[in-house]
């Protein structure tokens, strides 16, 4: 009698275990990812959720699916991650200018961006009726920020029932709890979650000329630090961000006057922007080199949050080590980029 891949994964073989859980790896990995808001610890996590599930598949009786069973673990992976404090939040780095006083510091201690050429090799599996938010509107800035702000249990239920569209029994038992109490607790992060992100104004559709046309007039005023065209680009409650820095500016008079003090500091600096997108967003590599033109260095990812025909906000994240996860390059070689 032929045994089934499960059988075979059980009994052993790591090729039937390959096959069993492969066809899950790119959406666990963005499962982890909101949770966590790393994708550095997202793919940790990940490695740790298949060695899990390899270690525990003896105990796997079937009775919910293989999906559902590893959707359990990742996210139970991520709960202990953040409950024991093991993730790399790294220090906050210090700007080699003196910054005007932040309208606030952030709440979020990590956040790093998502390619999406990753997200291009995720399915985009049909959710559940129930669910309320579709793979784009879920990896967003602003619903990633807003979860990081939550209660892990809760982020991790309202992901659970409202993206992947799990019902509240299958949800009871990944976080081993009660219908009721995931139901109690799904009430509480939609609140959250309403009044992290507010109402905001539709993006345009991804590739529109309305997207394109943003976010060129953005890179042309940022390289010749024109700042009046550039504020003239911003809505009037625009934001400006700079993970892992906690300073945080709220409004055009308060962006003006740090990119002032910036650029006051780029001074000769020679800029180049790189295309790019980040959780379905807009995104810019930057790129600096000395007054001589030479070798271009890497100097962060700027993601822009689009509002209707304007930007809403502005994160430019310090995280140069994973421009290669974008396609893009560590250095720019020679002057003519």
């Amino acid at each position: 009698m032929t045994r089934t891949t499960p059988d075979r994964a059980r009994a052993g073989d790591a090729d039937a275990f390959g096959e069993l859980t492969e066809p899950y790896r790119r959406e666990l990995l963005l499962h982890c990812y909101r949770i966590l808001g790393s994708l550095t610890d997202a793919e940790d996590v990940l490695q740790e959720t298949m060695i899990a599930a390899w270690r525990g598949l003896g105990g796997f009786e079937g009775r919910a699916s293989i999906r559902g069973w590893l959707y359990r673990i990742a996210t139970n992976q991520c709960l202990n991650t953040l409950r024991a404090h093991r993730r790399r939040i790294p220090t906050e780095p210090v700007p080699p200018f003196q910054p005007p006083q932040p309208s606030r510091r952030g709440e979020v201690p990590w956040l790093q961006p998502y390619p999406d050429t990753l997200l291009d090799q995720t399915p985009d599996t049909t959710p559940d009726p129930e669910a309320r938010y579709q793979m784009r509107e879920a990896v967003e800035l602003a619903f990633v920020t807003a979860l990081q702000r939550m209660p892990p249990r809760q982020a991790a239920t309202l992901v659970l029932r409202d993206v992947l569209g799990f019902s509240a029994a299958e949800v009871a038992v990944m976080l081993a709890t009660t219908p009721t109490a995931v139901k109690g607790t799904l009430q509480r992060a939609r609140a959250a979650l309403q009044a992290h992100r507010g109402t905001g104004r539709p993006a345009p559709a991804p590739g529109s000329a309305t997207e394109h046309e943003l976010v060129r007039s953005f890179a042309d005023a940022f390289v010749a630090a024109d700042l009046d065209r550039l504020l003239g680009l911003l809505t009037d409650d625009a934001w400006l961000s700079m993970p892992p820095a906690t300073h945080e500016y709220h409004g055009r008079p308060a962006i003006a006057e740090f990119l002032r003090a910036s650029w006051a500091y780029r001074d000769t600096r020679q800029l180049h922007l790189i295309p790019a997108r980040a959780n379905t967003q807009p995104a810019l590599a930057v790129y600096t080199t000395g007054p001589d033109g030479g070798t271009a260095h890497p100097a962060g990812l700027v993601v822009l949050t689009l509002a209707g025909h304007r930007i809403g906000a502005i994160t430019r994240f310090h995280t140069d080590h994973l421009l290669p996860r974008f396609g893009l390059p560590d250095i720019l070689a020679g002057s003519g980029h």
